[in-house]
């Protein structure tokens, strides 16, 4: 990678771990379905403008629609709820960790599908180092009770289930364009998280003032928009590979906002889990051993 790519690259995960920080800010005056779906109806109109304004072609049928609808939900509509659920119980920062498994699904979904993943030794050591770090994060006392925190942090780790399948599931979408796959799929999230928003939250009743603006503007047209076109070039100057580091760093980002900004504070259990489980995420992205190998 270059000095740009990393460049970039830590930029991204400010930005991705800057949503953590804004679905807390937003959560103060929005209920979690109306701050996802202003996340994502925003989002998917800036990058509708932005693929249009580029001349980008923009099919429709049923049948293009019934796969974003799937890819949407999986990737976005279902585990940005989640999430932000799981945030109203847990703090960002913990949250941000959590959400590092995504990699650890990602080997298992493809194991049981049937793709061409392969558990490898070394991946095994890393899946099981995975759960392991979440275990010491959410403690012995999720066995015991399921408490409104418990079920935070169960409700973030579901998500990352959710992205385990999406990954496999997204690449079926390699032949359209990036710009074109991202529009689509955050209109798909809008499609499923309108009435369900509606429904639940009312939100014509509420009044979000200017934090609560300004944190749905910060994750529509930051965390969403710029972050997806930052994503996809870095995505095609570095490789898939090298993209993976990100999930190495949005954690870091999101625990010094969350601690600057919001005064969290995470106890020492959390960054036990977090260093487990960020071993276990090296051992299956592996360039650490072939590093310590000297390969």
């Amino acid at each position: 990678m270059s000095a740009r790519d990393w460049l970039l690259l830590v930029i991204l995960s400010t930005v991705w771990g800057g949503s953590f920080f804004f679905f807390e800010v937003a959560l103060q005056t929005l209920p979690p379905f109306t701050v996802v779906l202003g996340r994502v109806g925003l989002g998917a109109i800036i990058l509708l403008a932005i693929a249009r304004a580029r001349g980008a072609r923009l099919p429709f049928s049923a049948a293009i629609a019934r796969r974003y609808l799937l890819l949407g939900g999986i990737s976005n509509a279902l585990p940005f709820s989640f999430i932000v659920w799981g945030q109203t119980q847990i703090p960002s920062g913990l949250a941000s960790i959590i959400n590092a498994m995504t990699p650890i699904w990602a080997v298992l979904v493809g194991l049981m599908i049937g793709s061409d993943e392969r558990l490898t030794p070394a991946k095994a050591v890393g899946v099981v180092l995975g759960f392991c770090g979440v275990a010491v994060l959410m403690g012995p006392d999720l066995l015991q009770e399921l408490d409104p925190y418990s079920l935070g942090q169960l409700s973030v780790l579901g998500a990352t289930v959710c992205y385990g399948f999406a990954v496999h599931y997204g690449r079926r979408f390699g032949d359209t364009p990036a710009l074109v796959n991202a529009a689509y799929m955050l209109t798909a999230a809008t499609v499923w998280l309108t009435p369900v928003a509606l429904l639940v939250d009312q939100p014509w009743t509420l009044a979000p003032g200017l934090t609560g603006w300004g944190a749905l503007l910060g994750l529509s047209i930051i965390c969403t928009a710029f972050a997806y076109l930052l994503y996809f070039r870095i995505l095609a100057s570095a490789g898939a590979t090298n993209m993976s580091l990100v999930t190495f760093l949005v954690p870091v980002s999101a625990i010094s906002l969350g601690a600057v900004f919001l005064g969290e504070r995470l106890g020492p259990t959390a960054f036990a889990g977090m260093a487990i489980l960020f071993a276990g995420l090296a051992i299956i992205d592996g360039r650490a051993l072939r590093l310590i190998r000297g390969r």
